[in-house]
């Protein structure tokens, strides 16, 4: 089991403070897991299996307490009245009207509450009207690179980041041992999960095949600057009958099921957020490769995924960044922090390098500028713009 030591100690923060945990992320990231860990961590600390009610409500066992009159009363009799209990409720969104059920729980004064969910219906709603205030949302992701060197069978950091780029970062995929076959199948049972149980179903979307067509279209283009607009315009063109509407529509449930994610842009001169030609990131970029072949893959474009998805895991708020006609791949922010990066496969090349530098050069609020490459080169500094390896970044 990986110790997700980050999530962990989140939640160990939090412990006892009446204060409801959210912990949000997409199918199979590892929610269920951290619940695990974290009951393990309760038991250490000297809490009695007693003061810990614990419902997965993806298991047909609890089917009866998807009714959240029933899901209150089962856990309000199991509850010691002398103890502090702590309450796990997996996947939490199976249950209709449950914001109901743990508003009544929360009042209570020696219950500590934990809820997980895979798409951020979640928290609207009734749950954000009832509990404004009182609940932390914990997002979760995959394996970063560095718990993924953690249980990877090759001790080479470049090996593993090859294995990292093909297969992805979902945590039971390094269980399959390296098996092509077995490792698209699970990733594609996860992609169908996600488009029929988390987006179609939740959304009433009847055309699949309009945004599985959505899917493939960002898919194709992660890394590139791209518009509702010219999504609807495209898919038009092919053939397709869509609306920007629909479009709008299919990209939000995308990104609420935490599919994808979008980075605005960022003008840094003018310090302002443009409203349009955004783009977009996939979750995990093991997904990418079993939706589109290996010819349509772009080495360049599935770094610049990684080094996206590692920001948010990092904390950072995470932007593309225009300055004059120029663009920076993200502005990284922080409350105490502005970071610039570019990402590049190789900077070998001096005309690559160049063109690499421009844009950093012209910003000139003296805050911390990198290349992130996959060279295999000492660190760097041009006038200040460090260029330093990926991978080892990743692993810092």
């Amino acid at each position: 089991m990986i110790q997700r030591k980050e999530y962990i100690d989140k939640l160990k923060d939090f412990k006892d403070k009446q204060i409801i945990k959210v912990i949000t992320g997409i199918r199979r990231c590892g929610k269920s897991t951290l619940l695990e860990l974290f009951k393990q961590y309760l038991k250490t600390e000297g809490i009695e299996d007693s003061q810990i009610i614990s419902i997965n409500f993806e298991e047909l066992k609890n089917e009866e307490l998807k009714d959240y009159k029933k899901l209150y009363k089962y856990i309000e009799e199991k509850i010691c009245n002398s103890k502090m209990n702590y309450i796990f409720l997996d996947e939490i969104q199976n249950v209709e009207s449950f914001e109901k059920a743990v508003d009544s729980l929360f009042i209570k004064k020696n219950v500590d509450i934990y809820i997980t969910g895979s798409n951020a219906y979640l928290l609207s709603g009734e749950l954000a009207t009832l509990l404004s205030g009182r609940y932390v949302k914990i997002e979760m992701l995959p394996l970063s690179f560095k718990e993924y060197m953690q249980i990877s069978s090759s001790n080479d950091k470049s090996n593993a980041f090859r294995e990292y780029l093909e297969f992805g970062s979902f945590p039971f995929v390094n269980e399959l041992n390296k098996n092509n076959v077995a490792i698209m199948n699970y990733l594609e049972g996860i992609y169908s999960t996600v488009l029929l149980k988390d987006i179609a179903s939740r959304k009433n979307i009847q055309n699949i095949t309009t945004l599985q067509n959505i899917v493939r279209f960002i898919m194709d283009n992660i890394g590139n600057i791209t518009s509702t607009n010219k999504i609807c315009n495209t898919l038009n063109s092919n053939g397709k009958s869509i609306s920007i509407h629909t479009v709008e529509e299919y990209i939000s449930a995308l990104k609420d099921s935490f599919f994808i994610y979008e980075a605005n842009r960022y003008d840094i001169k003018g310090k302002e957020y443009l409203k349009s030609l955004e783009k977009y990131y996939v979750v995990d970029v093991g997904l990418r490769n079993m939706l589109l072949t290996s010819k349509e893959t772009n080495i360049g474009h599935l770094l610049e995924n990684i080094v996206y998805i590692e920001l948010l895991r990092r904390g950072y708020r995470v932007s593309i960044g225009k300055i004059g006609n120029e663009e920076i791949d993200f502005v990284a922010t922080n409350m105490d922090d502005v970071i610039y990066y570019q990402v590049c496969a190789s900077v070998l090349d001096e005309e690559t390098l160049q063109r690499e530098l421009r844009p950093l050069d012209k910003i000139t609020d003296h805050c911390p500028k990198y290349i992130l490459t996959l060279d295999n080169l000492p660190t760097a500094s041009y006038n200040g713009i460090k260029r330093i390896n990926v991978i080892d970044w990743l692993l810092s």
